[in-house]
């Protein structure tokens, strides 16, 4: 992983709050694999980047996925995901997902997967 500049000791990457740290550290665990992982903070929460590009992220007890234009709809049929409206307005492309969709390994790898997914088909930045 590389943390930027703006994201000091590992243990404050994330606010204390115990469900985020968990969440965060999870996530790392799932993209431990790669060498192309950035971590910033954005949207008053984490991001994690791949490649260049948000691939999913923390804003305040949830998940965000960047799952692309293509499988937004998709993405929305799964359990417990809705609509990114961080700005008031549905950002087409992204969906947050409740603690509750991610309490398996295996769905939050399968959420993170699809942010990294998209974020592999678009350019490298």
């Amino acid at each position: 992983f590389v943390v930027s500049s703006n994201v000091t000791h590992p243990e404050t990457r994330v606010p204390t709050h115990g469900l985020r740290r968990r969440i965060a550290l999870r996530i790392r665990e799932t993209l431990s694999g790669r060498d192309d992982v950035v971590e910033k903070k954005m949207f008053g929460g984490l991001c994690f980047m791949v490649r260049g590009h948000m691939a999913c992220g923390i804003v305040r007890d949830e998940i965000m996925v960047r799952v692309g234009k293509e499988r937004y709809e998709d993405a929305l049929a799964q359990p417990h995901a809705r609509q990114m409206d961080f700005t008031g307005r549905a950002l087409k492309g992204m969906v947050y997902v409740s603690p509750k969709g991610v309490e398996s390994d295996a769905d939050l790898a399968a959420r993170v997967g699809r942010g990294a997914a998209n974020a592999e088909s678009l350019p490298p930045k």
